[in-house]
């Protein structure tokens, strides 16, 4: 299939959910260890780790989870126009100019943006609306991740020329169903790719995080929301969006964030961390010991809650990555799409999120 312009595909004035892929190009991994040449470039998980963790704080984009693989990363990410609307305009400009400052402080950070930069961009009204649109962009978020790890990688290798394979590639999934199946195959992406055994011991990914705050309270009980969200600040995973979805505080509207570390405050499922947490363990064990065994019946009411079929479900996450083009989702929704986009379909055969 020819490729949509992106501006098909994604809305900065909507609130969507997308599945994005960047690649790198180079026989030289991104991460990992060259065998030709036993470099290890093992460090620059964390340079991408930590400069999704700041595009959080910057922009109004939820990161719902991650991972980050030898030669290519993935993301789940949801705009949220509705969070920029709720900004001042000097907030608009303060948050951009820590995405390209004027000025840096000599360890490289942004420095503090002085009045007359601010007004460079509140005065002018079309160079403001723009900026805040951009800070509800997923493109812009890949942009800002793609150049500076490519920036980084190319100072380190004393090299010039294209780091990453090309523009990176986006699925919007459309519903619930959709956004478990994509959750669950980019956070066992390593357990897939043989390089872990365990969602516990998959380094760099979205869930790794979530299960090393729980890891570290010392206690696997089921916490409170109050008690979880209380800590958010402190924990390793508070900068990406929460698992469960509360309807006591998305029902009031954007619910900002205000800690500093991430857009908003709201889930993405309506299941909890910890049956999240159990779904993944079993699935991940499932497709590492290449067998389809019945699957339990506390985890198979997630699924039908959600409208998945249990017996496809270990399926679907192994071969999400093939099955779905430009969206993923029911049938229903993804023939919405289509006539949103203007095609006469967009379904793959037998769609494995189909009710039934």
């Amino acid at each position: 299939m020819s490729r949509l312009a992106r501006s098909k595909v994604i809305d900065p004035a909507e609130i969507q959910v997308l599945h994005t892929v960047q690649r790198c190009v180079r026989r030289a991994y991104l991460c990992g260890e060259d065998v030709f040449t036993g470099k290890s470039f093992e460090h620059r998980r964390e340079w991408i780790r930590n400069r999704l963790e700041f595009l959080a704080s910057v922009l109004a984009i939820d990161c719902l989870t991650y991972t980050v693989l030898s030669n290519h990363v993935h993301m789940v990410l949801r705009s949220r126009p509705d969070i920029v609307k709720t900004w001042s305009d000097d907030e608009v400009a303060r948050r951009w100019l820590r995405l390209f400052p004027k000025r840096k402080n000599q360890d490289g950070t942004a420095a503090e943006p002085t009045r007359p930069e601010i007004d460079m961009i509140v005065n002018q009204p079309e160079v403001l609306a723009e900026r805040r649109k951009r800070l509800s962009d997923v493109s812009w978020w890949m942009r800002c991740v793609s150049e500076n790890i490519a920036r980084r990688s190319n100072r380190e290798d004393d090299c010039t020329g294209r780091f990453w394979e090309g523009r990176f590639k986006c699925q919007l999934l459309l519903d619930e169903a959709s956004l478990l199946a994509c959750s669950a195959y980019v956070d066992l992406n390593p357990v897939r790719a043989a390089i872990a055994e365990t969602p516990e011991e998959s380094d760099f990914t979205g869930v790794k995080d979530r299960i090393d705050d729980l890891s570290c309270r010392g206690d696997r009980s089921r916490p409170s929301t109050h008690d979880w969200e209380r800590s958010r600040s402190r924990r390793k995973s508070g900068w990406m969006s929460p698992i469960e979805i509360d309807e006591r505080h998305d029902a009031v509207g954007p619910d900002p964030e205000t800690n500093g570390r991430r857009a908003s405050r709201k889930g993405f499922l309506s299941i909890s961390m910890l049956d999240y947490l159990q779904l993944l363990d079993w699935t991940g064990r499932e497709i590492r010991a290449g067998k389809a065994s019945s699957i339990p019946t506390h985890l198979a009411s997630i699924l039908s809650r959600i409208g998945l079929d249990p017996p496809a479900w270990c399926d679907l996450v192994k071969h999400f990555g093939c099955l779905y083009h430009r969206a993923a989702g029911t049938p229903e929704h993804l023939a919405e799409e289509a006539t949103r986009r203007g095609n006469k379909w967009m379904c793959a055969p037998g769609n494995p999120l189909a009710s039934g």
